[in-house]
């Protein structure tokens, strides 16, 4: 995609923050560009007059609503997030617009969470917290990870990060993508491996194919041993079924760090399910990443300022980056 036009001064360029507390540090792109800032009931009226949006609030769906609206667009949207399913709707995906996101900020952080809770939940980590509160000694058995079987659904870095992390655990691991290739499997194979994984791990995109693809069929194929971990996106995953999966003993245990609904609601029966982990969407929030994603930001937006191709552009019909 281009830069801006030749010859422009880049401080003529607009451009717009769908804010989040704190606000981006975009440093030294102060000087090059007009920075403005919008919030959920601004940013329509804003979008018009701005060359690049800049995503922030990657939790909102204000871009979605808003951008079928009268009036120019923006050139370029980036998203500090590594899903584009918040902000994608026929409008955008059918225009000109490149869209990019913070592929490569997440991988690493996302890969060391799966492993913490794959060695929580064989080490039966949340029970001993609980009789600790309760005073109470009470020696068990726990699991060995090495030699255990793994299934991760979602080719792309994240899901790549996991297999090398659980790799290193000792765990034989296979990776499912959209399409078999050297190293994936496709989605046929999907039900074969997850019959015999003691771990199947979800980080696929949110898209058309992959919407509530967790459901009792797939719960219905894994071991009564297993356990399921998604760090991918919460509607990926029909949670009455995995709720009725725990209670009726179908798999031993789950971990689930996002959710259809977030916050996840207090009467949410999730709450309470047998053998369930849930977390608030934070597995890839480490100290220090909204400087990361700042940094990124500023990175690809000095390449676009300066004419050169720009990195993480997204496929709009199919929701992620492509290429992996």
């Amino acid at each position: 995609m281009d830069g801006p036009t030749t010859g422009a001064n880049v401080s003529e360029v607009t451009l717009l923050v769908l804010d989040d507390d704190p606000p981006p540090r975009l440093g030294r792109l102060m000087g090059q560009a007009r920075v403005v800032h919008a919030d959920e009931s601004t940013l329509a009226a804003q979008l018009p007059s701005a060359d690049v949006l800049l995503v922030w609030d990657f939790l909102s769906d204000a871009v979605r609503r808003a951008w079928p609206g009268e009036g120019p667009r923006p050139r370029w949207v980036h998203t500090a997030s590594a899903g584009v399913d918040r902000l994608m709707c026929p409008e955008l995906a059918a225009s000109d617009t490149v869209v990019t996101n913070a592929r490569g900020v997440f991988d690493e952080p996302i890969a060391e969470y799966v492993g913490a809770l794959v060695l929580a939940m064989a080490k039966d980590l949340p029970r001993t917290l609980a009789l600790q509160g309760e005073r109470e000694w009470r020696h068990r058995e726990t699991q060995r990870v090495a030699g255990t079987r793994a299934c991760v659904v979602g080719s792309g870095p994240i899901g790549r990060a996991i297999v090398a992390t659980l790799k290193a655990l000792g765990i034989t691991t296979a990776l499912v993508g959209r399409t078999a290739r050297a190293g994936v499997h496709g989605p046929a194979d999907l039900g074969r491996l997850m019959a015999r994984a003691d771990w199947v791990v979800c980080a696929a995109p949110l898209t058309d194919d992959t919407r509530g693809m967790f459901d009792a069929r797939l719960f219905g194929m894994m071991q009564p041993s297993a356990r399921f971990i998604n760090v991918g996106r919460g509607q990926l995953v029909v949670e009455d079924d995995l709720a009725d999966a725990l209670a009726k003993r179908w798999i031993t245990g789950a971990a689930l760090d996002v959710f259809e609904h977030e916050p996840l609601p207090r009467d949410s029966a999730l709450w309470s399910a047998p053998g369930l982990i849930v977390s608030p969407h934070m597995s890839g929030d480490t100290v220090g990443w909204r400087d990361e994603l700042s940094r990124q930001f500023v990175e690809f937006y000095e390449k676009w300022a300066s004419g050169e191709p720009l990195p993480n552009v997204v496929d709009k019909k199919r929701g992620y980056v492509p290429g992996h």
